[in-house]
């Protein structure tokens, strides 16, 4: 009965201060859509990133002028194997002609008419940790004798990678600014409610309300502003993955292990923190404002 009490007084005062209460709502909704969205690019970059630095390997690729020899070849590949920072089994050995045959798989119209078998033998080097390439490098440096160069990772990975990285600080700092106004706007709805009720409030004290009793309404105030806003952001994210999405055609990636984060989970994580802006904002005001 009280706490139903408590719910009514507080919307009540929601729709005595509609405009504020409407300002502070969309402030809330904009900042959490933009949170849902820095969650699911943020978690799908990672996946992403995971992905690309398993793919990462290094090769290294023997002389073909003169023709490395087999002694050659073996003593750097039982070298790498040695390794602790590659893979059991991540040393693989491709011959010139494997190479072309991959070559003639993927790009055939290159290798039609060539006049004899341009690639050299290789070994491909699987690290356990993609950032492990440079160290694996290193420890072929100088180069040993019948290996004419290494190559390491994927240049537009990285560079993808660092895109990605700016668009997360961009949306993290966008977002932040956004949730900083709008637990100011909480709180300013707070207050304009605790100012209407002023009267009230000490006819309240004078009566014996607890302070609790006096604090509940605002607090559950804040609470559904908070609720409201992450509400709608939630709505309008599912309106955006289900209708917007399918009508651009936009597909980021046809790996099945690259994915942002479950939708049912970000909904949640929206809705918490929506409720947490609210008890922030009205908590920071009836400390200020309310002194009972």
């Amino acid at each position: 009965m009280r706490l139903r009490l408590l719910v009514s007084e507080a919307w009540r005062s929601l729709g005595a201060n509609l405009s504020t209460t409407f300002a502070a709502m969309i402030t809330v909704l904009v900042g959490m859509f933009l949170l849902g969205l820095f969650i699911a690019l943020g978690s799908w970059t990672v996946s992403w990133s995971n992905h690309v630095k398993r793919e990462l390997i290094m090769k290294v690729e023997f002389k073909t002028k003169p023709q490395a020899t087999r002694a050659q070849e073996m003593l750097v590949a039982n070298k790498l194997r040695l390794n602790p920072q590659i893979k059991d089994g991540g040393v693989r050995f491709i011959s010139k002609q494997q190479a072309l045959d991959r070559m003639h798989k993927r790009y055939p119209e290159l290798v039609k008419n060539l006049p004899y078998n341009p690639l050299p033998d290789s070994l491909e080097i699987t690290p356990k940790k993609a950032e492990y390439l440079d160290q694996i490098a290193a420890s072929l440096h100088p180069l040993p004798p019948g290996v004419a160069a290494l190559e390491r990772g994927k240049k537009l990975s990285s560079r993808v990678l660092q895109v990605a990285h700016v668009i997360e600080v961009i949306f993290t700092i966008a977002t932040v600014i956004l949730l900083i106004a709008a637990t100011m706007l909480i709180a300013n709805t707070i207050r304009l409610a605790i100012f209407s009720r002023r009267r009230e409030i000490e006819v309240m004290k004078l009566v014996g309300a607890t302070n609790w009793f006096i604090r509940g309404p605002f607090m559950i105030e804040g609470l559904l502003v908070g609720l409201g806003g992450a509400a709608l952001a939630v709505f309008f994210l599912i309106l955006g993955k289900e209708i917007a999405l399918p009508a651009f055609d936009i597909e980021l990636s046809s790996d099945p292990d690259v994915h942002a984060l479950a939708f049912p989970a970000t909904a949640l994580i929206l809705l918490v923190m929506g409720l947490a802006l609210g008890a922030l904002g009205s908590g920071v005001t009836l400390r200020r404002f309310l002194k009972v």
